[in-house]
């Protein structure tokens, strides 16, 4: 249960820290290539922001494949019980 906590908080960080370099990276890139004009300026904004959001797009699935596995495991723990008492349960283990 501590590695599943760590690991919930280690992906939370990260997902808010990719936010802020989107944000500030995104303020950055601009003010660094003002110099060649608003519209270039704007299209290397454009560029690094849809980079950075590709990175929260693919923590945010690790997240949510990591919910889906936990999920599916315990679905199976569930099924694998209700297997054994009707296995249990059967008119041939009654014999």
């Amino acid at each position: 249960m501590k590695l599943r906590n760590t690991h919930d908080s280690l992906l939370g960080f990260l997902g808010g820290a990719s936010w802020g370099f989107a944000i500030v990276g995104t303020w950055v890139t601009f003010q660094s290539f003002i110099f060649l004009g608003v519209i270039t300026a704007a299209l290397f904004s454009f560029l690094f922001l849809f980079l950075a959001l590709f990175l929260i797009v693919v923590l945010e699935n690790i997240s949510m494949s990591r919910e889906r596995h936990e999920e599916t495991l315990k679905q199976t723990a569930i099924l694998m019980q209700i297997c054994d008492s009707l296995t249990a349960n059967s008119p041939q283990n009654q014999e």
